[in-house]
């Protein structure tokens, strides 16, 4: 339940034949520009989309002019009225309208019948006349104008995305083509090339990363870093630099400023979480929440002045989601950073509590807190690039049985000094957050809202929709996070665990240090796939053109990973498979030796089966491979929710193993996991595989876009040097595994 509304007052650019999803939007621009118009493009954004089901009134003019669809709701009919000459022959028709206003009690009554099913049948409509004392024809109206008012809408907010998605191509565009004409015409200082000749571009890329590693030394100088968190400074030092930043560096404020923006936005939330429509309109086509985004600066004035200095994209979105946790506790989680980086694994790559503006009051001091915060923000994959926040959370108690957790970025309020640190343009955050409320049994109802200002950045193209659209960070990815993590802490400290969701371990010590590794191993994959500053990542193409990004790391101190030099390969594609579909093909593990390429073909068999949610796909497998020459054994941990689907698996001793199925600590274990990350594509109308008539279902969901991680250590000596050899060896087998896996589902053409 996402949306994107993007604005520009600067347009970037890239060349339109780049982007095959404008392919068909493209051939209308340029079929008008032949035709003579002098804006195509403002022709094209600018169309209303016809439909013939809801134009339900249409008036011309006497000369025959254009007609236009009438969508008030107080339509009741029309009748046509003659006039005669003087000569008693009739004249021109004119047409005369006949109005009805409906009462605030029929208009409510509509509208609650209208948000369960928007075209109601004939039988709805004529109990509905009857009930609201209305002609059958008139409810019938009202219905037909009240769609045509959500289409016009959702036109304009898609007519935005398509203007700004040709806006980025174009500064991309002109961005490339600058770059490429200094680096052919200008002449460097430092290398001594000649006007014409210049710097190739890989002397250039060397240089820029020069400069970008004396700009990072100075600023570490200056205790100016660009992250609050260093791991070579104390929890204090980081308190006291991160301190010094917000309050002097970038947004100069006082505390008593920063409490009452944070008050403000709690009252901001509280609205944004509980208005109905016209603040939120549910689309027609795919069932979200869109932002009405004029209603909103009627409702919020002051949102207007807080907004980035050039083009910008605004992100909204609103979930609702049944936790297992009760209310009291997860507000706690939620003001405790190590907690709600825990919670969030999959989403927060870094996470620190800056500074305390307010303690709170209570039993646990959290009722009225208010921290400065620091989050980066990551997808599962190295091609999307983070997201950097300074912001500050709030903890409010609102009942008994309710809190409110806002997070409001401060700079948002003050830009003027916050304008000279690029990274805080990145991600600002206005009033977002979530209002929980205790139910019943321990359970809570959380309502979030994700409302972000984004300046303009370039995301890949297999990508760019899946981001632009509000889907990546959105609400909804928020809450099904929650809801799984809440859900594993649950099966985690329960005692009844029935025989068959605990096969192969026979005691719940065993099980809890099982399902602890498992845990751990994903954490770690987490952290290896995503474009997190932890990493840096490059990208290279291999033999058959495949594009993959790759990092490496030396591992010195981490007891749980193995001592030495460690390459991480990635890489993403989509594939024409429903992402049910696809994650219970990597759960099979009859099927694994078909893809896995470290299998070599052996017979593989699950020898331990831990169940970990209420989906089956939730669960913890060790599974042993049984070759000739000897038995592996592998962990495999599966995750699933209503987003994204994640499996990681990992090999492991088989001694040390056994001894956690027995109940030992599983900390040390050495881990190096791989795996894959599954998320929908949210395209709606494209052909996709189904192998049999059962499956159909579950493959309207739409294709799935892949990414896999493989790890491997290369060297045992932190001190050896990564050769180009180990690289493609990595690369080498991610090639082999996706291709086994396109053969495998018959894709190859993919």
């Amino acid at each position: 339940m996402s949306m994107a509304v993007e604005m520009s007052s600067k347009q970037p650019t890239k060349d339109f034949f780049s982007s095959p999803a404008l392919s068909l939007s493209l051939a209308g621009i340029f079929r008008n520009a032949s035709s003579g118009s002098t804006n195509p493009e403002e022709d094209f954004l600018g169309r209303r989309v016809a439909d013939d089901e809801d134009r339900t009134v249409e008036m011309s003019s006497e000369n025959s002019g254009p007609t236009r669809s009438r969508s008030k709701d107080n339509l009741e009919g029309e009748e046509d009225q003659e006039e005669e000459d003087g000569a008693g022959n009739k004249g021109n028709k004119r047409k005369r309208k006949k109005y009805h206003r409906h009462t605030t009690d029929q208009i409510r009554h509509m509208e609650a019948l209208f948000k369960e099913t928007p075209h109601p049948d004939e039988k709805q409509r004529q109990q509905l006349s009857k009930q609201l004392g209305l002609a059958p024809r008139q409810v019938k109206f009202w219905f037909q104008n009240r769609r045509t008012q959500i289409k016009a809408i959702q036109e304009r907010h898609e007519n935005s995305l398509l203007k700004a998605e040709l806006e980025k191509l174009r500064e991309e565009n002109k961005a490339m083509r600058e770059s490429f004409s200094k680096a052919n015409s200008s002449s460097c200082p430092n290398c001594g090339g000649g006007g014409g000749g210049g710097g190739s571009p890989d002397d250039l890329h060397l240089e820029n990363t020069k400069l970008k590693a004396e700009l990072d030394k100075l600023r570490a100088a200056l205790g100016r870093t660009p992250y609050p968190l260093q791991a070579s400074c104390s929890d204090d030092q980081q308190r006291r630099v991160g301190s010094l930043e917000l309050y002097t560096g970038v947004f100069a404020l006082e505390k008593s400023r920063i409490v009452e923006i944070a008050n403000r936005a709690t009252l901001e939330l509280q609205k944004m979480a509980t208005s109905g429509e016209p603040l939120w309109l549910r689309s027609l086509e795919t069932g979200r929440e869109i932002l009405n985004y004029d209603e909103y600066l009627k409702e919020f004035p002051q949102a207007q002045a807080s907004s980035f200095h050039g083009r910008k994209t605004i992100e909204a979105s609103r979930d609702v989601g049944i936790v297992f946790m009760d209310a009291h506790k997860l507000a706690q989680s939620f003001m405790d950073v190590e907690q709600w980086k825990e919670m969030f694994a999959c989403l927060i790559s870094k996470a620190v509590t800056v500074d305390v503006i307010r303690q709170g009051e209570g039993p646990s001091r959290i009722d009225g807190a208010i921290q400065l915060m620091f989050g980066e923000m990551q997808l599962l994959t190295p091609v999307v690039p983070t997201r950097e926040v300074y912001f500050v959370r709030s903890c409010r108690q609102l009942s008994p049985e309710k809190w409110a957790i806002v997070d409001v970025s401060v700079s948002m309020e003050e830009d003027n000094n916050a304008e000279k640190e690029g990274s805080l343009l990145r991600c600002r955050k206005r009033p977002s957050g979530c209002i929980i409320e205790d139910t019943s049994n321990g359970h809570s109802k959380v309502t979030w809202v994700e409302h972000l200002d984004l300046s303009a950045s370039t995301v890949q193209p297999l990508f760019r929709s899946f981001v632009n659209t509000g889907l990546a960070f959105g609400a909804k990815h928020w809450v099904a996070t929650l809801q799984l993590h809440c859900e594993r802490l649950v099966f985690f400290m329960a005692t009844n665990v029935p025989t068959k969701d605990s096969l192969g371990v026979t005691t719940l010590a065993g099980r809890k240090s099982v399902l602890k590794m498992a845990q751990r191993m994903t954490q770690s994959f987490y952290r290896a796939i995503a474009a997190s500053s932890y990493h840096q990542w490059n990208k290279i193409t291999t033999k058959t053109g495949q594009d993959m990004r790759v990092s490496s790391r030396k591992n010195l101190h981490d007891p749980g990973e193995p001592t030495g030099v460690i390459v991480c390969a990635s890489s993403s594609l989509w594939l024409p498979v429903s992402p049910t579909l696809l994650f219970d093909f990597f759960r099979d593990e009859t099927r694994r030796h078909e893809w896995d390429a470290l299998s070599n073909g052996a017979h593989v068999q699950s020898i331990v089966s831990l169940s970990k949610g209420q989906d089956r796909g939730n669960s913890v497998s060790i599974q042993t491979v049984k070759s000739r020459e000897k038995s592996t054994w592998v962990l495999q941990d599966s995750c699933t929710n209503s987003y994204e689907s994640v499996v990681v698996y990992a090999p492991v001793d088989i001694n040390t193993t056994q001894m956690v199925i027995a109940g030992h600590d599983p900390s040390n274990i050495q881990i190096l996991p791989c795996g894959f990350s599954i998320i929908p594509d949210g395209v709606e109308s494209r052909q996709l595989v189904i192998s049999s008539a059962q499956e159909a279902d579950r493959n309207t969901q739409g294709g799935s876009l892949l990414t896999m991680a493989l790890q491997t250590l290369v060297n045992q000596s932190p001190a050896a040097k990564l050769n180009m050899e180990s690289v493609e060896s990595v690369t080498n087998l991610v090639s082999v595994t996706l291709h086994n896996i396109k053969r495998c589902l018959q894709i190859e053409d993919c």
